[in-house]
């Protein structure tokens, strides 16, 4: 797929950090039908992409938040990326809360 721009990932960061699709996101697995409701609202910022690559972003942003995290908190700062911040909002406390459940 072409390359999501600066803008376009930040239309998505602002979509996936309302209250309601976090909470559908962090419910669910077989998540199709929320993509296909961020695709929607993304097309609202003029921002032209399906489900399916939204979810794929999705992924990869998340992906590269949880290495960027470790990385971060194993003392290390060579990792960084660009929205780091904007989803550490997003994702610092949800795997925070993870952290503090006991294992039972």
């Amino acid at each position: 797929g072409k390359h999501w721009t600066v803008n376009e990932v930040r239309a998505l960061i602002r979509v996936w950090s309302e209250k309601n699709i976090q909470q559908q996101l962090e419910g669910t697995v077989r998540n199709k039908r929320i993509f296909e409701q961020v695709a929607a609202r993304l097309q609202k910022f003029g921002v032209d992409r399906d489900w399916k690559q939204c979810r794929t972003k999705y992924k990869n942003l998340k992906h590269e938040y949880k290495s960027a995290k470790s990385a971060h908190d194993s003392g290390s700062t060579s990792k960084s990326m660009k929205f780091f911040n904007e989803l550490d909002a997003i994702l610092g406390h949800s795997t925070m809360e993870q952290a503090r459940k006991p294992d039972n």
